[in-house]
């Protein structure tokens, strides 16, 4: 095939403002003779051809012009920079600098045995997991990880909802001390609502537990933020409730991505609400138990009762049942 001859693309001319357009931009001086002159013997120059210097790519503008040279290595630094700066105010967010170093520190102690019970949560199903493929435990046994696991669900469980009842109380401190004002009826039903949401969870299974509590915790600690908002709170108290929050709600996440390794593999624990119904059974059993009991009593009382009338009957009457003939008792009728 031939190649197809394209004309060659002319050389760019210098770029050259007319004097009109000079005077448009406002800065330039007024147009003179000398001016035009100029411009005249400009559009007279003939533009010359220069194969050589025309490419693919001499007359492509790039679309990133920061692309060429060193631009990307400065977009480059722009993003690490803003990568540090986002670190930065992640550790400021959890240093909590205006938050008293008492609250601070003790805010901190209060989070930690819930976080304890969520990695033993983890570490003793990923134990009961091992021990299903291997045979054996990687440090307890698989009956042992067991028996602890269903020991420490009903401690993480119940120390969720202790925390909600605390957070709910703060309201109700912050109402009696007056803080940001009187807000009565709206301070007092967090602090009601709270524990009557925490309490109930006791009573369920123990994913549906630990989700409950992870609600209830995301849903005080809105209310709490809008109250820091409306200054029914310290200015530091929104964000101190959630990094504490963070910590709760990621041990959460821990212990039912652990549960949900090991849910066809270990059994049910009974819950507070099985053992209720045991405990009903089991005093339902002993009531009928004991009915059994007093009725045998009253029926053998009854047997000797009429055992004794007899005797009575006898002893009084007895021509009734003596033979005159042999001596011997029988009934006479």
């Amino acid at each position: 095939m031939g190649h197809i001859s394209r004309p060659l693309a002319p050389a760019r001319p210098k770029s050259v403002l007319t004097s009109s357009q000079r005077h448009a931009s406002g800065n330039a001086a007024p147009i003179t003779q000398a001016n035009r002159e100029e411009e005249g013997r400009h559009a007279q120059e003939k533009l010359e051809q220069h194969p050589d210097a025309v490419s693919k790519t001499s007359s492509v503008t790039p679309v990133l012009a920061g692309q060429e040279g060193g631009g990307g290595q400065d977009q480059d630094t722009d993003m690490l920079a803003g990568i540090k700066g986002d670190m930065r105010a992640i550790g400021d967010t959890f240093a909590l600098t205006d938050v008293p170093r008492d609250a601070y520190y003790i805010g901190l102690a209060g989070v930690l045995p819930y976080l304890a019970t969520s990695l033993s949560t983890y570490f003793l199903a990923w134990d009961i997991d091992h021990a299903h493929h291997w045979g054996e435990g990687f440090l307890f046994s698989g009956q042992t990880a067991e028996l602890m696991l269903h020991v420490i669900e009903p401690i993480q469980i119940g120390y969720g909802a202790v925390i909600l009842s605390f957070l709910g109380a703060i309201n109700w401190g912050m109402e009696f001390a007056g803080y940001g004002g009187r807000q009565t009826s709206q301070r007092y039903a967090v602090g009601v609502i709270a524990p009557a949401v925490a309490w109930p969870t006791m009573f369920l299974p123990v994913e549906y537990a630990l989700t409950t509590q992870f609600l209830a915790f995301t849903m005080l600690y809105f209310i709490d933020a809008q109250s820091t908002k409306n200054g029914w709170f310290p200015s530091w108290y929104g964000t101190y409730r959630f990094v504490l929050t963070f910590i709760v709600g990621a041990s959460i996440v821990v212990s039912l991505i652990g549960r949900g390794k090991i849910a066809d593999k270990v059994g049910k624990l009974p819950g507070p609400a099985d053992r209720l119904k045991a405990l009903r059974d089991s005093q339902w059993e002993h009531m009928e138990k004991e009915e059994e009991e007093r009725q045998a009593r009253l029926n053998a009382a009854d047997e000797e009762e009429d055992e004794e009338e007899i005797d009575v009957y006898f002893f009084a009457n007895p021509h009734l049942f003596t033979q005159p003939e042999t001596g011997s008792f029988s009934l006479m009728l």
